[in-house]
């Protein structure tokens, strides 16, 4: 299938989240089945629940930044640390490339106001739907970045 890149703008053009698709472009790396990895990452995307704040791909990232340098005991301050360092460096990588967000909406372009009444129910995926949007670039950055971090 490609790169890990590819795959997850292939996971995305089947009609997964932006979330899902960066996750489970790299899930098998963990040994993560595909199933529990669509599970796993399915509430964050459309900016957590489309709720267009915290963009969809960008917190898949932060899911395998986690399986990475995740902390896994509750008192170790410094694992912590490191995970939180690792995440917002990968986020100011994002930043650098979007002109300063990670929030869904301002990269859509949305008005705070119209995204408080949205409803939960996703568009349907049409090509005009790809065309307006800048989820495929985005869930290719971060997976190119993760790329570029973990190897393939």
């Amino acid at each position: 299938m490609g790169s890990r890149s590819d795959r997850a703008v292939a996971y995305f053009k089947e009609g997964y989240n932006c979330s899902q698709s960066v996750f489970l472009a790299f899930a098998d790396k963990y040994g993560i089945e595909q199933e529990l990895a669509a599970r796993l990452s399915a509430s964050f995307g459309a900016g957590i629940g489309r709720m267009r704040e915290v963009c969809g791909a960008v917190n898949g990232m932060f899911m395998v930044v986690g399986l990475e340098t995740g902390a896994t005991v509750g008192a170790d301050q410094a694992g912590k640390a490191a995970n939180y360092g690792k995440v917002q460096e990968f986020a100011s990588k994002v930043k650098e490339q979007t002109g300063g967000t990670i929030i869904c909406r301002e990269l859509l372009g949305l008005d705070k106001k119209a995204v408080d009444k949205e409803s939960p129910i996703p568009e349907k995926r049409t090509e005009q739907y790809y065309k307006k949007r800048p989820c495929i670039e985005m869930i290719r950055m971060a997976a190119q970045l993760l790329e570029e971090e973990y190897g393939e």
